[in-house]
């Protein structure tokens, strides 16, 4: 956890009391529109889970164990065959695990990292295509560590029959993948469907696939789990179509969505990567989620992470826990510890919802042009990482009166030993061009010069990031 920082007033883009009121869809952290209040169980049932909730994935981390190798449907953006350790893409696993393995790996990890809320099954293939080794990991843990959360990610093709089971075992998280409710554009994504014994192929497949995941959409509503779903924005695929993808999700009870973008590199082996379809700019990512955020909460703050992640999002420690070195570990999985870890996490979180209060009580007189700025954080809420160390931005729309998260950008380290720093500092440019500041904690002489030379103000702090960029914001605004 990162701890308070002494004599620094601190706040934090968390829910403000008003936005805490909106929900029904939501409620996870969000600029979205929903109205429906949302009541405090509901709000106990995502305030500490990093997917569900933008404000809570700042302290606290999830896990994924890949113990699930079968898949029953092939989406032309996917290869599980393909492995990097340092690829973060769903369906990329190192090693698989079983059920037994998989539960050792839960305790060592849940010892040594006790921020850890949330355990995932996502892969690599399909959780519902290997229902006994995926239920058996269920079990284990639910049994050995029943203060972790259990969560299921799934293409819905199997959902409608396993719904007793999932609500059984108490997995209260489901996501289901979702690219389409139109068969003739999922027949551009889907080759073909494994049903029942029997592979179809094209259109009638897909319409299969639809049927299901519609079903099990409903299914998980009715039995009060919460769902998220996923949809991977394909750019003359599917990007005029997921709005509609959006409405109907919605209308059949999804808490909140997630729309991510295409991954295509041809080194990855996959269909439209080997096809040349490319992935969305990220404007044209933003300008997709705008459009339906309106309607329900938009989870913005997802790192496609591999079925065998672990660590905060945005970071994956899974090679410290290869299946070598968790094997020889003695797990030190004490519930006592990890209550304790999580109430001075809560107890941080607190302090700065209120110095968030008083900045905006005391600080917020101006509204006006949105400006968008980057991050380097290494979690909890806090401006705090050198320049240099950053793997990742986040991106901030600053109005004067709120400072929103939008987005993440993954970038080369710049400090990488005098090799290729030029060519690795362009490229940062290139990606922050749109932003107005960087907001760093340590910055050198010679990357801040060139930013400015590329019209990009930078901020050297260390303290809570809407203070900073709200500072920042009304600095800019003087000089206008």
């Amino acid at each position: 956890m990162t701890p308070p920082v002494q004599g620094i007033v601190t706040s934090e883009v968390t829910e403000s009391k008003a936005a805490q009121a909106k929900g029904g869809c939501g409620g996870c952290n969000s600029d979205d529109s929903a109205t429906v209040e949302m009541d405090e169980k509901l709000k106990a049932r995502i305030a500490n889970h990093p997917c569900y909730s933008e404000e809570a994935h700042h302290h606290y981390a999830r896990m994924h164990v890949a113990v699930a190798p079968a898949c029953n449907i092939q989406c032309n953006y996917c290869n599980r065959k393909y492995d990097c350790a340092n690829e973060s893409r769903p369906g990329v696993v190192s090693e698989l695990l079983t059920p037994e393995e998989a539960a050792q790996k839960v305790l060592v990890v849940a010892g040594k990292i006790p921020q850890m809320t949330v355990l995932g099954i996502a892969g690599p293939g399909d959780p519902l295509a290997n229902p006994e080794k995926t239920f058996r990991t269920f079990e284990l843990i639910a049994e050995k560590a029943p203060d972790i959360k259990l969560c299921l990610s799934t293409n819905g093709l199997m959902l409608p029959e396993y719904i007793d089971r999932i609500k059984q075992l108490n997995i209260d998280h489901v996501t289901i993948t979702i690219n389409m409710v139109d068969p003739e554009i999922g027949a551009k994504i889907y080759p073909w469907v494994h049903y029942k014994r029997k592979r179809y192929r094209g259109i009638e497949g897909v319409k299969i696939l639809h049927e299901k995941q519609m079903a099990g959409l409903e299914a998980l509503r009715d039995a009060d789990i919460l769902c998220k779903v996923n949809s991977v924005l394909i750019p003359g695929i599917n990007d005029h179509h997921l709005p509609e993808v959006n409405k109907a999700i919605r209308e059949r009870g999804a808490f909140i969505h997630n729309i991510m973008p295409l991954i295509s590199a041809p080194e990855h082996g996959t269909h439209f990567g080997l096809t040349g379809q490319r992935g969305p700019t990220t404007a044209e990512l933003k300008a997709v989620q705008d459009q339906c955020a309106g309607n329900m909460k938009m989870m913005r703050h997802c790192r496609q992470c591999r079925a065998d992640a672990v660590g905060l999002l945005g970071e994956d420690r899974s090679q410290e826990f290869s299946k070598e070195k968790f094997l020889e570990m003695t797990p030190e999985y004490d519930p006592a510890k990890r209550q304790e870890v999580h109430a001075g996490i809560e107890k941080f979180r607190e302090e700065l919802k209120a110095a968030k209060e008083l900045v905006q009580d005391t600080n917020l007189t101006l509204s006006g042009e949105k400006l968008l700025v980057a991050v380097a954080t290494k979690g909890g809420g806090l401006v705090n990482q050198h320049f240099g160390h950053a793997k990742e931005f986040q991106i901030y729309e600053v109005d004067g009166n709120k400072v929103q998260f939008i987005a993440h950008r993954k970038i080369d380290h710049y400090c990488q030993g005098g090799y290729g720093e030029d060519a690795t500092l362009d490229n940062i440019i290139k990606a922050l061009s749109d932003c107005q500041a960087v907001l760093v904690a340590k910055i050198g002489e010679c990357p801040k010069e060139q930013l400015h030379q590329a019209g990009i103000q930078t901020v050297e702090a260390y303290d809570a990031i809407e203070k900073v960029a709200l500072e920042f914001y009304q600095q800019w605004s003087k000089e206008q």
